[in-house]
């Protein structure tokens, strides 16, 4: 039977957030395909708009069933999102270098991008049966850093430092919050410091010199330090209000490398400036912050840790991006969450943002 209070719970205001950002990720993804739009620049606008309307039809579709059915799922589909990864490593699609690509027929997707819900949904599952209350020693913690180590190794062999990154400190930002002994997590940390020498040696060449180049920027300024440079370059002549939308000459003379995706704030602030960089970033505040209060708000550990694991994913990548792109973060390859081209990216981020709304709606409910 259908409960009314879901009608009357839906949440318009993160539904209402979604939309502001999707429409300044259109407009601003206009701008930075038309330099390119006779090469192909404006099938790129249009596969963006596909894949918005298919976003948001999965984002709806998460809202209609008890998020907490999900808990069942929860180790199964990790261990399909492992056997994906596996996959990829075997049989993947090789782009610019790299082996992140599946295909299905006419589909083709990141299975990367889907590890993240699946790692959050099992370490949500995790810290739910293990009870509130209570603060986590290493020895406890050793399942949940297997559930994290495994996928974040295969996806650095693809290779995806960023996207391996970004597991990791999604995963650290949950274990955060259900609570970890200062010492352990002190420990944590100085043994991830000491494995950075191993890390570095498997590093490919191009990320070395990216990291490099982060450290010394003006060490190669045309060769692995021109992307950052030219984004500086960009968001700098952006001054206050901005050069004025299809008026950025970074973007126009196509100056700005991966203007469309990795860099696609460049383009923003470049045309809009310091006021339209600003908003955009008050807007991502807005939705971590109401995201933080939905997770306040949830009747149940399950639900809180999940919400908590939606909003490490937004975060972080707003961070590690605006970081990238402004030259106080070295160059990782993660996109800017919602505003950046990437088909994989956005729907499984609306889908992430559609289990934070499911658990929005419910928060009136008392799981079993």
């Amino acid at each position: 039977m259908f409960d009314r209070r879901l009608v009357q719970n839906f949440d318009w205001v993160l539904l209402l957030i979604l939309l502001l950002i999707a429409g300044i990720s259109i407009l601003n993804l206009y701008s930075a395909t038309y330099p390119i739009r006779d090469m192909g620049g404006q099938q790129i606008f249009h596969k963006q708009i596909y894949w918005y309307l298919m976003g948001f039809g999965v984002f709806f579709l998460m809202t209609t069933f008890n998020y907490y059915a999900l808990e069942r799922l929860a180790y199964p589909g990790y261990v399909v999102c492992i056997l994906l990864l596996i996959f990829v490593l075997v049989m993947g699609k090789v782009s610019s270098g790299s082996q992140r690509w599946l295909h299905l027929g006419p589909i083709s997707f990141q299975p990367s991008e889907i590890t993240k819900i699946a790692v959050v949904l099992a370490l949500g599952k995790f810290f739910r049966e293990k009870g509130e209350g209570r603060y986590y020693r290493l020895r406890d913690l050793w399942r949940p850093l297997l559930v994290v180590a495994v996928p974040a190794i295969l996806i650095v062999k693809e290779p995806d430092l960023g996207g391996a990154i970004l597991l990791l400190v999604v995963s650290l930002s949950m274990v955060l919050f259900v609570g970890i002994y200062w010492k352990s997590f002190l420990i944590l940390v100085g043994g991830s410091l000491s494995v950075i020498p191993f890390i570095w040696y498997g590093l490919k060449n191009y990320q070395q010199q990216r990291i490099l180049t982060f450290l010394r920027p003006d060490m190669d300024p045309l060769g692995a330090g021109y992307h950052i440079n030219q984004s500086k370059i960009a968001i700098g002549s952006g001054l206050i209000w901005g050069k004025g939308f299809l008026q950025g000459t970074q973007t126009r003379l196509h100056f700005l490398p991966e203007q469309h995706t990795d860099f696609a704030f460049s383009v923003l602030a470049e045309e809009w400036g310091f006021v339209g960089s600003v908003l955009l970033l008050l807007l991502y505040l807005f939705l971590i912050l109401w995201a933080i209060n939905i997770a306040k708000n949830s009747k149940e550990r399950f639900g809180c840790v999940i919400a908590i694991g939606v909003v490490a994913i937004v975060f972080w990548q707003v961070v590690i991006n605006v970081g990238m792109v402004t030259g106080l973060m070295p160059v990782v390859g993660i996109p800017l969450v919602l505003l950046s081209y990437g088909g994989s990216s956005l729907v499984t981020t609306m889908a992430a943002l559609g289990l934070l709304m499911n658990i929005s709606m419910r928060r009136f409910m008392f799981q079993e």
